[in-house]
């Protein structure tokens, strides 16, 4: 039940309960207190502890525990208003009841019954027919009739809409946790993967002729798997990079050189330029993988033979870029190739999320450069990650 449902129902139960004291309070004034006003008394008194009874129990009856309970009061309310016709006026709200618990057809079938013991009542108590006391009635009751039902289709399409609504946004965290894990394999499993099967290969070729150097080469391979095991920890529970856990890009930056010149890829440089300052962890994620996958490309596909890493900090933005020697390509076809991952969208996308921007300027033949520009802002604490 939602709210709205829950204040009708309330509003219902409570003008039935006012109604029926009017209703025994006219009775005593008319009639007094002698006779068989004490029976129609005591039959009001049962009438409303039963009502009470199966509000009080309403989610406990269940569907059919409530209709037998309509039936009983509807039962005791004819007989009130077949005895003294002022407990007419509790119709309304069993109107209301029997629409809302009823199916359409024994809904319609019911508001003809109480209606047709309205206008009984009203006649009988007036002793004369008078077609108002007949007219009154059916328009009330068709009148409560159709707002019921205007209200009960209104409140059937809002659950409707707030359950679609709800559905949606499911699915739309689900699509951007899924997003965001791609993103990380791709960022960072991925390309150790790739760095480790180079080092092994590097290893196999120098197993014979160069052992050291091919030991080297399995003892950096092992570094890269235990790293990547690190990083796979950290992406699932959606912290920082551990590369970060200093607080500090650069030195991030710089290990990742250092992990990428080991690899023997192309010789990767790193450089700073301008004081450093702290830097929202947001940003430096994105700042730290947009690094790796520029690096990663310039290794695996466009056969760099050197690539420049640089960061800059200005007074209003930090800046990094990524520039290598490689084939180059058309940046104008930036989407990913078959089983690739996600290259340069997944970059400009990162960016976007912190606020920056990306350019990539390239040309085949020619190499690449990959710019990435943050505003600054203040820094989050260490080991979080801001969301917007």
């Amino acid at each position: 039940m939602t709210g709205t449902e829950h204040r009708i129902h309330l509003a219902m139960h409570a003008g039935f309960f006012l109604l029926l004291a009017a209703s025994a309070s006219r009775l005593v004034v008319r009639h007094g207190l002698g006779g068989m006003t004490t029976v129609w008394l005591v039959l009001c008194g049962v009438t409303a502890v039963a009502y009470a009874a199966g509000v009080a129990g309403w989610d406990a009856l269940g569907r059919r525990g409530r209709l037998a309970w309509l039936a009983v009061v509807v039962l005791f309310w004819l007989v009130l208003v077949i005895a003294a016709p002022s407990f007419a006026w509790c119709a309304i709200p069993l109107f209301f009841l029997a629409l809302r618990l009823l199916t359409p057809r024994a809904a319609i079938v019911t508001v003809v019954v109480l209606t047709g013991a309205v206008i009984f009542a009203e006649i009988y108590l007036a002793d004369r027919l008078d077609p108002s006391l007949v007219l009154a009635p059916v328009a009330v009751a068709a009148m409560a009739a159709v707002i019921f039902l205007e209200l009960q289709r209104l409140i059937d399409e809002l659950v409707r809409t707030r359950g679609e609504l709800a559905a949606t946004q499911r699915a739309a965290g689900v699509l951007e946790e899924r997003e965001r894990l791609s993103r990380e394999i791709h960022d960072t499993l991925a390309q150790g993967l790739t760095s480790m099967g180079i080092l092994l290969q590097a290893a196999d070729r120098q197993w014979d002729t160069a052992p050291d150097a091919a030991r080297r080469h399995l003892r950096d391979a092992t570094e890269a798997a235990a790293a990547n095991l690190e990083e796979a920890r950290h992406f699932v529970r959606a912290l920082a990079p551990p590369g970060l856990s200093a607080g500090s890009l650069p030195r991030a930056l710089a290990d990742l050189v250092g992990a990428e010149s080991r690899a023997a890829g192309p010789r990767v440089r790193f450089r700073t330029e301008g004081e450093e300052y702290p830097l929202d962890v947001g940003v430096q994620t994105a700042m730290l993988r947009v690094a790796q996958g520029a690096v990663a490309n310039a290794r695996d596909h466009a056969g760099a033979s050197t690539v420049v890493v640089t960061l800059t900090y200005l007074d209003d933005a930090v800046s990094l870029d990524v520039a290598d020697d490689g084939s180059g390509f058309d940046p104008s076809r930036t989407a990913s190739a078959p089983g690739r991952g996600y290259g340069i969208p997944a970059m400009r996308d990162r960016i976007a999320e912190v606020g920056g921007q990306l350019t990539v300027e390239s040309a085949p033949g020619a190499g690449t450069v990959v710019a990435a520009a943050v505003p600054r802002r203040d820094a989050a604490a260490p080991g979080e990650r801001r969301t917007g």
